[in-house]
């Protein structure tokens, strides 16, 4: 038991002061989907339904091209494509697929939804 806990504190010494890129990827990603794992987890499934937004928005779709309407429909295909175009996009980003006031009316619905991404 002492001589494998002098080999973890002596990997852990040499792993702090050599760090190995192979090593680092891998621990960065197992810790990634550990975050997941207990994320998914201790969810309490408070969350945005990904139709909720493309709702809100579908009795406006008379301003919108049958093109902007494919991608209002990407864009709310999923929670996490939500989340992604609104990081992306609704902080002063233009999406050239969308009108400015479209992309305007698409991330002020989404705004009032921010709270449960």
């Amino acid at each position: 038991m002492k001589n494998i806990l002098i080999l973890i504190v002596f990997a852990a010494v040499f792993l702090h002061f050599y760090p190995q890129p192979a090593v680092t990827t891998w621990y960065e990603e197992k810790k990634e989907a550990m975050l997941e794992m207990f994320s998914d987890a201790t969810d309490t499934k408070v969350r945005l339904k990904a139709d909720r937004v493309f709702k809100d928005i579908e009795p406006k779709f008379n301003q919108f091209r049958p093109s902007e309407i494919k991608r209002v429909e990407q864009i709310t295909s999923s929670r996490k494509a939500i989340v992604s175009y609104y990081n992306e996009y609704c902080a002063n980003k233009r999406d050239t697929k969308l009108y400015a006031k479209n992309q305007a009316l698409v991330c002020q619905t989404m705004s009032k939804y921010s709270s449960f991404f």
